[in-house]
């Protein structure tokens, strides 16, 4: 039996994969944005350890979180699922910051330094990452501010190949669940969301080409070559700077 936490898993692919691996036996805790989504989460996945409620547009409930998290235990896997769409780049969350960098950029890496290291980590991306540019022009902290959807999915593949450097012994990966019929992804979706799930429990639970992928890019079960932009060692380490400033986190 294993742990896991997953972010942003009230709904969608991060619901269903917490109700496939508690179906295989394994113990998971889940999260939501509020109350009220706890508790509908609470009665969609009874089988599930906890619900812990945080807003990740807000600075400190990040941190609460990453706190809030450890108390239950070291966790097998993390998946950093939680994200938000188009229109929200401009829509300023809790603390004042655009809510698409501080929650699709900023959380994950701010719960990958501040809570206990698990075996394994694991990044939703997407495929629109290809497009997507590190916004590092000299601009510093603010540029990577005004980061859109594309931009935070290859900040978050930067992530994975940047911790997998820092901590060999950790599997860190990203993963592309493609186009699917969920909430995000809208009805008329071409994708398979089981797709999307077998690619996420197969990542979380170390099984499959994750073995010996590291900082490995994923798309249906089977590792894949991500935008050159994204293996470039100096903008990872770059990128993850400015995901970082001392007064949210200090570096790992």
């Amino acid at each position: 039996m294993a742990r896991f936490f997953i972010t942003g898993s009230s709904d969608g692919l991060g619901l269903l994969t917490a109700k496939r691996l508690i179906a295989q036996g394994h113990q998971v805790v889940l999260h939501a944005r509020n109350a009220d989504r706890a508790r509908d989460t609470s009665a969609a996945c009874p089988g599930a350890e906890t619900v812990l409620v945080a807003d990740l547009s807000s600075i400190d409930e990040i941190k609460a979180l990453a706190a809030e998290a450890d108390k239950h235990g070291l966790y097998d896997a993390i998946i950093h699922n939680a994200g938000v769409y188009l229109g929200m780049d401009r829509v300023p969350g809790k603390s004042g910051l655009p809510t698409l960098f501080t929650v699709n950029t900023l959380a994950p890496y701010l719960l990958t330094c501040l809570m206990a290291r698990p075996k394994r980590l694991v990044y939703v991306s997407s495929g629109m990452h290809r497009s997507g540019r590190p916004n590092l022009d000299g601009k510093g902290q603010h540029q990577i501010l005004r980061s859109s959807y594309s931009d935070s999915k290859l900040h978050n593949v930067m992530f994975a190949k940047a911790f997998a450097r820092r901590w060999p012994n950790i599997g860190c990966y990203s993963v592309d669940p493609g186009w699917v019929p969920t909430k995000m992804g809208g009805s008329s979706a071409p994708g398979r969301v089981a797709d999307g799930v077998d690619t996420f429990v197969m990542l979380a639970l170390g099984h499959g080409e994750a073995g010996w992928s590291p900082g490995g890019y994923f798309v249906d079960s089977r590792e894949s070559q991500p935008s050159a932009v994204a293996g470039d060692v100096r903008l990872q380490d770059q990128t993850s700077g400015r995901a970082d400033p001392d007064q949210w986190c200090p570096s790992p």
